[in-house]
């Protein structure tokens, strides 16, 4: 056997690339929509997607500028096939051959492709001819790639309104529209053989502007709510994103493919909209997809398929200016042609996300958060706060990245087991760590500052002086239970302990 000395080189090199590749995980991507006339030059654009968390991008065609000027940032490339295109792709797999190879075969693998999106909508479209040459274009597609000696390694699907659903509300009762089902089992069949996502595009947007009220718009912009039990499963829903993905998950459910992966292709709020629309605005839009951002990273997942972040493309990367329609659909841009921000969405590589709109009271992280010694403690108001408040605050801040630990079974301040303890102390800590600005103990206006340290026994509240250093961990993670009460856990933690122990392992077994 080779000497332990010999092989610490090659066991270092594994150790360390297990470790960064779990880091690396790419999960927030966003449309780059063409149908415009100001847009910057594609190679401008790669340098400023390299500038950002963004690591994928979703194209509607396959221009070949894009593509290109995309090669070698290691940002993944999902690009589309046009439904004009179907018919031909499948009566022909020639056509399919010739496709693959003038779209993807001249640039992968210094272009990074990894799905291809046949169609967009079909389904919806209720061309009942078109819907039934979906799937035989699909094959060709996969076929082609497999030629190309690519299957496996770039991905076929297709990518669907939200229509879909004949029912979605409750999340647990999501059905697929009865008249499509046959066709979906048929799509999601050839799915589950290649292991490809179903791909939706559910806009908590559209929700609020069905139902315009207060209480609905901050469950769609993930900000502090009373939350929403679903009576089919018992689950609290605390925002409208997780409760559309998971009603998908259950149509999938119903019908035998609980092993499909789900990816939304679309969501997004608009910045500005005409006078007569319910929603739009620079804050709404920068609370939505700075919250959406933050939950994603937060690794928490949906009640549904906890513990992992839903793959999801941000509508969009810039204005489309010649879209017709309200003006809604001219602004969903995160940038403008000059390459700056139309706002801070927390896409920077180094940003935490901030999250709410400046105008509502609630709680508002700041860029960079840093723990705190305020001789303040922030407290649930005394009187007139209810549980499910009190619930909404504490759901809000363990699932913004601090440490709950000590509100869990066996922590110094998981005694009393209350939901207004474990409020208290979350609230409290969540203010100390995202920095010390009265906004951040306002929690809808049902927190306030006190001098009075709450600490009791060993339960040590930060403040006055006794903060040790609270590292703002982006591993730790609120996941739901099926109640709605939070279950604290640090994945990213145990993650790491596990790769240690596999070190430590290799280094015994090789010195025996």
């Amino acid at each position: 056997m080779a000497s332990l000395t010999s092989q610490l080189p090659i066991l270092l090199f594994l150790f360390v690339t297990a470790f960064t590749s779990a880091d690396s995980q790419s999960f927030i991507g966003v449309n780059y929509g063409q149908v415009a006339d100001n847009l910057p030059a594609p190679a401008a654009t790669a340098k400023l997607l390299q500038s950002t968390a963004i690591k994928q991008v979703r194209l509607y065609g396959s221009d070949p500028d894009v593509i290109k000027a995309l090669a070698n940032t290691g940002i993944g490339i999902v690009i589309g096939i046009a439904n004009g295109a179907i018919p031909s792709l499948a009566a022909d797999p020639n056509a399919a051959v010739q496709w693959i190879n003038s779209n993807v075969v001249p640039f992968y693998p210094a272009s990074n492709i990894t799905l291809i999106n046949v169609g967009n909508e079909v389904l919806f479209s209720n061309d009942q001819g078109l819907i039934s040459q979906l799937l035989p274009a699909m094959r060709n597609v996969q076929s082609a790639l497999a030629a190309a000696s690519l299957g496996g390694k770039v991905r076929v699907s297709s990518v669907h309104a939200m229509t879909l659903l004949s029912q979605s509300d409750p999340p647990s009762s999501g059905r697929f529209n009865p008249a499509l089902v046959d066709v979906l089992k048929g799509l999601l069949a050839f799915q589950r053989d290649n292991a490809s996502p179903f791909a939706v595009n559910p806009y908590p947007f559209f929700a609020y502007q069905s139902d315009p009220r207060p209480e609905t718009l901050a469950f769609c912009l993930f900000q502090p709510n009373a939350g929403r039990v679903d009576p089919g499963s018992g689950i609290k829903y605390m925002n409208m994103f997780d409760a559309q993905v998971d009603a998908v998950k259950s149509a999938l459910n119903a019908i035998g493919f609980n092993d499909i992966d789900i990816l939304v292709a679309e969501t997004g709020w608009p910045y500005r909209g005409d006078s007569n629309e319910v929603g739009p605005s620079v804050e709404n839009a920068k609370a939505y997809n700075g919250n959406l951002i933050k939950h994603l990273r937060s690794m928490v997942g949906t009640p549904l398929i906890p513990g992992k972040p839903v793959e999801t493309y941000i509508f969009a990367l810039y204005d489309e200016n010649l879209k017709p329609g309200p003006t809604s659909e001219r602004s969903f841009g995160l940038f403008k042609p000059d390459l700056s921000a139309t706002y801070d969405a927390g896409l920077s590589k180094s940003s935490q996300t901030p999250s709410t709109p400046s105008g509502t009271p609630s709680p508002k992280p700041t860029p960079s958060p840093k723990p705190t010694t305020s001789s303040k403690w922030c407290v649930p108001k005394t009187g007139g706060v209810s549980d499910a408040q009190l619930q909404a605050n504490l759901d809000y801040a363990c699932g913004h990245g601090i440490d709950c630990s000590a509100i869990q079974p066996g922590g110094a301040c998981f005694d009393p087991n209350t939901v207004a303890s474990h409020a208290a102390y979350a609230m409290n800590l969540y203010y100390h760590t995202v920095g010390t600005d009265p906004m951040n103990c306002d929690f809808s206006q049902t927190a306030t500052l006190t001098s009075t340290n709450p600490s009791y026994n060993s339960c040590v509240y930060p403040g006055g002086g006794s903060t040790s250093k609270l590292p703002f961990e982006a591993g730790k993670v609120d996941t739901m239970s099926i109640n709605g009460s939070s279950k604290v856990g640090n994945l990213l933690s145990i993650r790491n302990k596990v790769l240690v122990y596999l070190f430590l392992f290799l280094i015994y077994s090789l010195s025996l």
